[in-house]
């Protein structure tokens, strides 16, 4: 247990005092954006280069992760999509946003710096294997779902592959994990200097991402749709990160490291891209932005149950 704690209260102190800051406006009106910027644009794309580049693999096969990692996922989505149509009753044009908050987790400012404190280094590279293809997936997967609700099944798939494509490309993170990847081939290594400049760098990362998350958590507000509310958070912190686990565990048989590196991201509170797809599309909105504040909080205790409950890193 106080192993578990030594994780998780530093993670989610930083979290708090970037919430306060907010909140009390220490900080000129701005500031949490252009932090984001940086450490998604900047920091966290360095930190990933170095690790991919450093570390290379995890030992866990890249394909087993993403298996068990969008296996529950898809799972999990199917599962909501039924909740909202059958349970809350409401019409199929609003499952996507509420498939995105059930299942699009913070993994990025916040379960890439838990994973790295708990699990190191090859924690870190498993990550950057799943939060590489997180975004564009889900992203892609609830466009389509939306579009095909909302023009009766009618959706132009080559398109949607097209942006698909064109956004792996240009995501600062995906790029991060790629080239990482590829100078690991040439076998050349990293020069001193470089090295410590990217390092430098990439430390700024997981304190900005987590102080950026902290200050963007006064953003959102619990509105209406306290139903969807309810289901959402319960599917986030509890269905997901128990589907990951028995598929990465029972079916896959991943190695204790990938199973506890795609149970953790699955255990990820909703992250804010959720709630930006549910605003693009005016549905949910409340009920996801009510998701991405109460799951943070609430995260603070499922997410130190699951790490007990795993056990400490193999």
């Amino acid at each position: 247990m106080p192993d578990v704690l030594s994780t998780v209260l530093p993670v989610f102190g930083i979290i708090l005092g970037g919430f306060l800051t907010a909140h009390f406006r220490l900080l000129p009106e701005g500031t949490g954006k252009g932090l984001a910027d940086f450490v998604f644009g900047i920091a966290m794309p360095a930190l990933l280069f170095r690790t991919m580049a450093t570390v290379g693999t995890s030992g866990v096969p890249a394909l087993g992760l993403l298996f068990g990692f969008f296996i529950a996922n898809a799972l999990v989505w199917l599962l909501t999509t039924v909740i909202t149509l059958r349970v809350l009753r409401r019409p199929l044009a609003d499952a996507p946003a509420i498939c995105m908050g059930a299942c699009f987790g913070n993994t990025v400012m916040l379960g890439l710096p838990l994973g790295t404190a708990h699990f190191g280094e090859k924690g870190a590279a498993a990550i950057a294997v799943i939060v590489a293809m997180h975004a564009p997936v889900l992203w892609i997967a609830a466009t389509i779902q939306q579009e095909w609700s909302l023009h009766e099944g009618k959706v132009d798939l080559a398109a949607k592959l097209r942006s698909l494509t064109y956004d792996l490309l240009t995501n600062p993170v995906v790029f991060g994990v790629l080239a990482g990847s590829l100078w690991r081939t040439t076998g050349l290594g990293i020069a001193e200097i470089p090295d410590r400049m990217i390092s430098l760098i990439g430390q700024a990362g997981i304190p900005g991402s987590l102080f950026a998350l902290g200050m963007s958590l006064t953003l959102f507000e619990v509105k209406t749709g306290a139903r969807a509310l309810v289901a959402i958070t319960m599917l986030k912190l509890l269905v997901m990160p128990l589907t990951a686990w028995v598929i990465s565990h029972h079916v896959l048989g991943l190695p204790p490291l990938g199973v506890g590196v795609v149970t953790l991201l699955a255990a990820c509170p909703t992250g804010a891209n959720a709630f930006l797809f549910a605003s693009r599309y005016e549905r949910a909105v409340g009920s996801v932005s009510g998701a991405v504040a109460i799951g943070t909080a609430l995260s603070i205790i499922s997410i130190s149950a699951l790490l007990l409950a795993l056990g400490p890193p193999a």
